[in-house]
Parts: structure tokens; sequence; C-alpha cells
């Protein structure tokens, strides 16, 4: 097994579901699951596709109650193509696939090439005649062209002679099924499936979606290639499917060529007439085989160029792979998409495709290698402002309160209840109070504009985005005349487990210091930001969001007064924490396999997780993942507050005993924080967060899609965390935290206008390469330390002692 492929050996039924998503192909604009071609639908296998930022909303009862969901499509699925023998008498024999009765596999082998984006099987069939049939199949989803797939097929008949009927389909007989615990929910979001023929062989479906009206179509060309022809051919439409069968003779070790090539467009494309149209024509003129992957493999030769990261032995490995998802899912081609980040990727249906605040773990990677994308994405969020100024008027508030949940138009579509699998019970989903999800909207646009210094986008969108975020703030935030303080009440925070106090009515909790702290930051950062705009554009500003300059000494208040309670020496996680009861996790981890979703054990009890100080993931320590210690300290004393390396190491192990890493970016939160506090301990959160989806180590969540975030949460605690990195104005600055066990590694990246810097750590040394160009020299601070790097230059430069 090399650094560049991820390699499975056999056939097992009961991963199947996570292979499929670990070995997902996609390009930024559609990606498709790893499931093998000839197998149908169901419990073992789920070859879903989906293009970014296509949803649809159906309505469905739930416990007696109407609730209405928006979902990310399962589209059509373009991958069947299945063969079958025929017998000395003439009769066909089974379709051949690994879950057919009467079917031996003999071997199976997949293997997922990272460096050229592709999915190669090999398998061999033996049948009940004895006869043995070798698949070998390479899969693309083109990263050249977004709107093209292809599938080659080669069939050897190992000792016999005799005809293959191969038949390639267009599927339209498809709904959501993905995630067993939704299965109670409406699933069908396809209507008016037509198919129909185009010669010379082409077949294609059209469709649209049931209440969004997103027209999809897909065309398909299959043909054989090589010395053999087919006897017959005969593409036809059925009702809901699109069929193309041949027949091929078959000679003994002589294999026979199949490409399936696919289009795939929808209404939302830009520069068609039509979906269907378009689809025909891309199909028809698209090249052969060889030719496409010649295309898609320089495609992503020179994206690994931009976003490359190099650390030896297994860890670089699984930081490859995760890599290689990031890219799949927001490529250079997300820079022409109005889309979000989908938390799970375009890999499977959990959370409905729905984008959360995982850009907050992804934008900080993608600053420094593709920053068009990160742009991109940040334009979804200021498309949908109105949206969120809406959401906030709605409520009584001034400014923009963006949804914990944001699909197709930025609504919340946070579900109203969810479902515990343990109890299967339908419970009340507060998660929507999290509000804090618009300061990490506010973060990323200031981090994006320190890491490219992209002025236009700062003093404009990103302006409106960051006032109108810190607006709402201001307007939350209460006096309490008692403390003098401001307070932010009925708010959740990240850890999620705490949605109400013990015994209360109403869902929410007070001073969540997360929130209230991310909260001072953003106004902060707004204020600094009108104190520097040119004065035509902070005119120009005041009038398009509607600020009056009056209500700015009253930001400055708040962000200097928010209120951050504290208990027992430790800075707690909301007003009233340190109340809470102790629960005995030695007794709930002798008697459970895990407790990682201590919430709904504890439902399924009968009790409530509100009760106890026990957290789902990094909540108060989610600020030492956002700020590097010296920013954290000066936010704190802007509070009025003294964090001390103490008070900080505290904090950290009070939370640390008490956190049953529930979600996956739990441990990626955790490692970063000890990287700094207590660095023995980082690696082994490191390496759990490095584990999570190749292990499936939540139990199953991964067959319905990856983690984004934890993924690109990885990457960046190498590019930033290990190295120091920050970036502020037109200094890298760089404050390195050796780990024993990631001591040697390198990253590429770019940074104001010069691309492909090389850092290379090893030997306590960091040797730093800027490629030449006609930039001015790049300014570094390495812990403390400046030097001047010219283009073309390398330097070498010794890591201070630790």
């Amino acid at each position: 097994m090399s650094e560049w492929t991820w390699e499975y050996e056999g056939y097992d039924p009961a991963a199947e579901r996570l292979r499929e998503s670990l070995c997902t192909l996609g390009n930024g604009y559609f990606a498709t699951r790893g499931a093998m071609p000839e197998c149908r639908t169901g419990l073992v296998h789920y070859p879903g596709t989906y293009v970014a930022g296509c949803y649809n909303r159906l309505e469905s009862t739930v416990a007696g109650r109407r609730v209405v969901n928006e979902d990310m499509v399962n589209l059509p699925n373009w991958l069947p193509l299945r063969f079958r023998t025929r017998a000395g008498d003439g009769t066909w024999g089974p379709w051949l696939s690994p879950d057919a009765r009467g079917t031996a596999l003999l071997d199976h082998r997949q293997v997922l090439d990272l460096r050229r984006g592709l999915l190669i099987r090999t398998s061999r069939y033996r049948e009940r005649t004895g006869r043995t049939l070798r698949v070998e199949q390479t899969r693309l989803v083109h990263m050249g062209d977004p709107h093209l797939a292809a599938l080659r097929t080669v069939l050897t008949a190992e000792d016999w002679s005799g005809d293959v009927e191969v038949e390639s389909a267009l599927d339209g007989e498809v709904i959501n099924a993905n995630v067993h615990r939704y299965r109670a929910l409406e699933q069908h979001h396809l209507t008016h499936v037509r198919t129909g023929v185009r010669e010379p062989g082409t077949m294609w479906l059209h469709c649209r979606t049931s209440t969004s009206g997103i027209v999809i179509a897909m065309a398909a060309r299959t043909v054989v290639v090589g010395a053999s022809s087919p006897s017959s051919s005969q593409p036809r439409p059925e009702r809901r499917r699109a069929l193309h069968r041949l027949v091929v003779p078959m000679a003994p070790g002589r294999p026979v060529e199949v490409e399936k090539t696919v289009a795939l467009h929808t209404s939302r494309d830009t520069a068609i007439s039509e979906p269907l149209g378009a689809a025909v024509d891309r199909v028809t003129a698209a090249p052969d085989f060889p030719a496409l992957l010649d295309a898609h493999t320089t495609a992503w030769r020179q994206l690994w160029r931009r976003a490359d990261i190099d650390v030896p032995g297994q860890a670089g490995r699984v930081l490859r792979l995760h890599l290689f998802h990031v890219l799949q899912t927001l490529s250079p081609h997300t820079a022409d998409l109005d889309v979000g980040v989908p938390a799970r990727g375009l890999h499977g249906e959990a959370y409905r495709g729905h984008v959360f605040w995982d850009e907050l773990f992804v934008l900080p990677y993608l600053n420094l290698h593709l920053p068009e994308v990160s742009r991109a994405l940040l334009t979804y969020r200021h498309r949908r402002l109105g949206r969120a100024c809406r959401a906030a008027a709605a409520i009584g508030r001034a400014g923009a309160m963006y949804p914990w949940q944001s699909g197709s138009d930025g609504r919340e579509e946070t579900q109203e209840l969810h479902l515990n699998p343990r109890s299967g019970r339908w419970l009340p989903d507060n998660s929507r109070l999290q509000h804090h999800v618009g300061s990490a909207v506010a973060y990323n646009v200031w981090r994006y504009y320190e890491a490219t210094g992209d002025t236009e986008f700062l003093y404009t969108k990103g302006a409106e985005m960051l006032l109108q975020i810190a607006r709402f703030w201001v307007d939350s935030a209460v006096l309490d005349p008692a403390t003098g303080r401001y307070r932010i009440r009925g708010v959740v925070g990240p850890d999620e487990y705490h949605d109400a106090y013990p015994g209360a009515a109403r869902p929410g909790l007070d001073d969540n210091t997360y929130t209230n702290v991310t909260a001072a930051w953003v106004v902060a950062r707004a204020l600094e930001l009108v104190g520097f705009l040119p004065v035509r554009l902070r005119h120009e500003l005041f009038e398009r969001v509607g600020l009056d300059g009056g209500e700015l000494p009253k930001w400055e208040e708040v962000s200097r007064r928010l209120h951050v309670p504290y208990h027992q020496g430790v800075i707690s996680q909301f007003e009233g924490y340190g109340e809470l009861a102790e629960l005995d996790w030695d007794a709930y981890r002798a008697r459970y396999d895990s407790i990682r979703r201590l919430d709904r054990i504890l439902e399924a009890e009968g009790d409530t997780v509100n009760r106890y100080k026990a957290s789902k993931q990094a909540d108060v320590l989610m600020l030492g993942y956002l700020f590097p210690p010296q920013e954290l300290q000066g936010l704190f004393r802007r509070l009025g507050h003294r964090l001390d390396d103490e008070v900080w190491r505290r904090t950290v192990d009070y939370y640390l005993q008490r956190t049953s890493h529930g979600s996956t970016l739990s441990e990626l939160v955790h490692g970063w924080v000890l990287a700094r506090v207590r660095r023995a301990d980082a690696w082994q959160y490191f390496h759990e967060a490095l584990e999570a989806d190749v292990t499936d180590i939540q139990g199953g969540t991964t067959g319905e899609g990856i983690h984004l975030g934890a993924m690109a949460g990885t990457l960046d605690l190498v590019q930033r965390c290990l190295t120091g990195l920050s970036a502020r104005g037109d200094v890298l600055s760089l404050d390195p935290v050796p780990l024993p066990a990631l001591s040697e590694y390198r990253v590429a990246l770019g940074y104001r206008g010069h691309w492909g810097i090389g850092l290379r750590f090893h030997d306590g040394r960091m040797e730093l390469a800027v490629p030449d160009s006609e930039e001015s020299p790049l300014r570094v601070v390495l812990a403390g330390r400046a030097a001047t790097v010219a283009p073309g230059e390398t330097r070498t430069l010794r890591l201070p002692a630790n």
C-alpha cells in the first residue's frame, strides 16, 4: 500500500457502506459514492450521486406532527453496468454480482488512487458452470470538466469462449435512503422522470425535484472498443430507467473493453440553454476514455501542486486521504457555484447535506491554497445575509442571525424533532439556538482577509456581514445593573448536549462563554474595520446597512463588558454550569461499549444530560482552537479578565475529564489545544481525529457521509497548529510546536501573491523555499526572529529549543 493509494482486499458486505463513502469520487460540482456498478441498491450498497447545492423540501408526519425538511437530493444513478454470460444451450446465466446466488467471488480488490483521482477495482467471478470472468474497472468523476464522469470496464474470459451481455443503465428509480434513522421521513424527491434514446448509442434521463423544481438531466454513451464488436446493441427507454444492452463475443484470455461516459447537468448550471440538450451535447462531444483520463489526471496533478501535504508514515497517508476528500468536495469548480460547506461532504445524506459551522474548520486551510474557493463560500453566506437579517427581525433583534443549519435559501433548516435511536423517541431539537454560527461566519471573513489581503471583499460583502453580525450581538446583549455586565441569554453552545437548565420550561442557556467571548471578538473586529475603512467607503457601507454612527459607543461598551462566568477557579461553560451534578463516568464506561453519545444513553434511561457536567465536544476550549494564546489573553483582558497560563491549564484539564467526544470535531480541537498546553498528550487526540472516519470511530456514521470539518481540521492542525503559522498583513509568522510523533513534515501554501511556498520541518530546522516570481521578498517571523526570503531563495532556520 503506497502513500498515494487507499486499498481494500476482499469483499465484506458489513463494510461496504463505509468503503463506499471513503471511495467516493467527486469534483466539487458533483460526487458519486464508491458502490460497485453491478450491485443493486439495498442494505449493503448505496450508490448515491449528489450535485452541490441541489436541495428539495418535503413534508412528513412524525410523532403526530407535520414537519418539513430540506434535503440534498440523491440524483439518478449513472453507475449501473452489469454483465452475464450465455451458456452452451443458449440460455443466459444470472447477472453477476458478489451478492448473487450461484456466483462465487474468487478475488476482489479496490484501490482508491489519490494522486490521479481514480477508483480501480479488480474482481474474478466463477459461475456454477465453472466459467471464470475477470472484471477490471477504472472510474473517474472528471476534475477538468465538472459535468463528466466515465467508467471503463475490461472483461476477460479466463477459460472459456461465448457471449457476454452487458447492460448499461441510467436509473431514475432512486430515493433518499442512505440514513436509516430518517426512514420515517418522506424520501421521494424526484418526479416527472422521462427517458429516451439519441442516436448513435446515446441514452438519456430527465427529471426534476418535486418542490424546488430543479431540472436534472443525464446522458450516457456506452461503447465496446478494441477488437471485439458487439453482435447486438439495443439502447431503449423504460419508464424510469434508460437501458443499453450489448452482446459481446468473448474468447479465452482476450479482454473486451466497455466504455461508459456520462454527462450531468441541472437547471442551476450557467451557460446552457436547457439541461437535457446540454447533457446530450456534452456526452456526444466527449472524447474516448484515454483522452478523458489524460485530461482528468492533468487537472488533479495541478490541484495537488497547490494543496499537497507531506507527512511520513500512516499519519501522512490518512492526511492525504483527508485532503483528497476536501478537494473533491470543495474544488476550484466550487468558486463558480452558489454553495456552502456541506458538513458531510458530497458523500452521503447525513445531516441532509446541510451547511453548519464546519467552514470554521475548512476555510483556514483553503485560504492558503484555494482562496478563490474560500471567497465563493463566504459569498454563499453573503447572498443569504438578507434572510439572516429577517430572521433576527422576526425575534425582535437588529442585525443578522444566521441559521444553525442552512441549505438552499438561508432559512433555518434545523429539524424540529430528532430521533433517539436508543429509545425510539422523537425529541425536540433546540440546536437552532446555536447563534454562535454567526460568529463563525464573521471569523471566516476576517481570517480570509488576513490571509489574502482581499480588501475589495472585506470592504464590501465582508463588511456588510461583519457589521450586521456585530449588530445582532450588541442588540442581544442585555445590561445587568447588579454586575454592570452585559449578558446574552437563551442560547446553546458548541457542546450541544446542554440545551436547557434542569427542569426549565424553556430551552436555552445564559452566558455561554464561547458565545459571549466570540461575540466580543466580532464586535471588536467590526469596530476595527470601521476605523480603517476609507471615509467614502465607510459612508457608503453605513448607508447600505442602515447603520447610525451613534450606535458605535454602545458597541465599544458591549465588546468590553460581556459577562464571562467562572467557577472553582476555571472558566464556566455557561452561567450555572458549576451547579450541575457530577456524572459517574466510570460507571457509564463500564456499562456501555461507547458513551460518545451520552445524551442518547441518558435519555433512553429516562434521564437528561442537562443535569450533568458532561460535554459532547469542546465548548470553552474551542476558544483555544480559534485564537493563539496571546490573542486569547488579549481578548480576555479587553473583557476585564486575566487569563494566565495556569487558569487556562486548569480549564483544559477540567473539561477534558468531562467530555464524551460525541463529535469527530472533539478530538481535533482537544489535540490542537493540548499541543500548546500539554504536548505529551496531544498526539493521542490527534491520532483519534485522524482515525475517526477511516475506522468509523462513531460506529456507522461514516457510511452516511464523511466528516468534512474534522478532515480539513486535521490538515490545518499540521498547517497552522504545528507550525504556529499566523497570517498578519505582509508578514508570515511562525511559532512551531514540535510533537515527537510528527517531527518531520512539509507543507506547501500560497500567501499574498507567493504561490508554492514550501515549509519543511526536520531535525530541529525549518527550511523555507519561496518560488521564483516578480513578487516582493517574503517577510517571515520565526519565534520572534525576523527574516526576509527573496523569490527563488531557500533559507534554513534553526527552530528554538523547547
